[in-house]
């Protein structure tokens, strides 16, 4: 593998799609994480576990005490690793232990990011060896100065489309897209589902008609049946969130929990 200093974090993100196409996957893996949940240290190993049972990126995400994007499972990961008093520092310390071996994208809302200044934000996330970053709540019309620092950074600033996107927004965030497009399967927040939405891969194809970037599926994929139809339907890349974190706040042994599935997800995409 490239090591980490030789690449940008845009650059990494791009070689772990090639790489899982070269290795005759339908679709990269991205399990998600909510950092210092249950706890940091059983987190640490969460994210090792991830990595050995196959993830190709991982997304790490910042707990926030109002994630308007998130079901109930990840809200109430997050409010747990707040009532502990994890901070932005943890979790990036939890990046730096993981982007050694995947890139890692961190989601984080925008008030964490504004609260320190974007600029700052970013140098100690480029710090920490993060490949990128999803702000969910950050609309595209007050994007620009995250895009140009994290572009002058080698920062990937993620955007999310919905079933909903219009075809003129659309093309525009296609075209600002960089290391890849979210694409959210469903419209409202994450959490499990039994069967993914009928339009999924026209939201897929029209993502993909938009920009030169993978576009992988988030929200709502729990299983491995899930995952595969996802990859069948067009994605490049596959999100699982809610799952894992359940897994995790379930098991007594977590991080063996969460390989298993990971394992299972990612055998489900060969």
């Amino acid at each position: 593998m490239t090591g980490i200093a030789a690449l940008s974090g845009v650059e990494r993100i791009a070689e772990a799609f090639a790489r899982a196409r070269a290795d005759g996957r339908r679709a990269a893996l991205m399990p998600y994480m909510m950092g210092g949940y249950p706890d940091l240290e059983r987190s640490r190993r969460i994210g090792a576990a991830y990595v050995k049972g196959g993830a190709d990126l991982i997304e790490l995400g910042v707990p926030f005490s109002d994630p308007l994007a998130d079901g109930p499972v990840i809200h109430a990961a997050g409010t747990t690793a707040l009532a502990a008093g994890v901070t932005l520092g943890d979790v990036l310390e939890l990046c730096a232990g993981l982007a050694h071996e995947v890139p890692v994208v961190l989601m984080c809302y925008a008030n964490p990011i504004l609260a320190r200044g974007p600029e700052r934000f970013l140098d100690v996330l480029r710090e920490a060896g993060a490949s990128g970053l999803i702000v969910p709540d950050l609309p595209l019309e007050e994007s620009d100065e995250m895009l140009a620092g994290c572009d002058e950074r080698g920062l990937a600033l993620v955007p999310l489309v919905a079933p909903t996107t219009p075809p003129q927004r659309m093309a525009t965030i296609g075209r600002r897209a960089r290391g890849f497009v979210y694409a959210v399967s469903l419209t409202g927040t994450t959490g499990e589902r039994t069967s993914l939405d009928a339009s999924l891969a026209q939201v897929i194809a029209r993502a993909a008609a938009s920009t030169e970037v993978p576009v992988a599926v988030g929200f709502g994929i729990s299983g491995p049946e899930q995952a595969a139809a996802a990859a069948a339907a067009g994605a490049d890349g596959v999100i699982v969130g809610s799952r894992l974190v359940r897994e995790a706040g379930e098991s007594d042994e977590p991080a063996e929990a969460v390989e298993q599935a990971v394992r299972e997800l990612a055998a489900a995409l060969r």
